[in-house]
């Protein structure tokens, strides 16, 4: 199952981007998404967001 991040939560500080190992998340216009073709799951982007943005989808 994949994470989406919710961008009325994100404040697009890039925590998750940096410590995501299959590099699925981008920065957007507003907010960062993760493609879900490319995340595994892990859940290090969960622990790392500061804001509670990313949730499972």
């Amino acid at each position: 199952m994949a994470f989406r991040i919710d961008p009325e939560e994100c404040t697009a500080c890039g925590l998750c981007m940096d410590v995501c190992p299959t590099e699925a998340i981008s920065e957007g216009d507003d907010y960062f998404e993760i493609d879900p073709e490319k995340c595994d799951s892990c859940g290090t982007c969960l622990d790392e967001c500061p804001n509670d943005a990313i949730i499972e989808d």
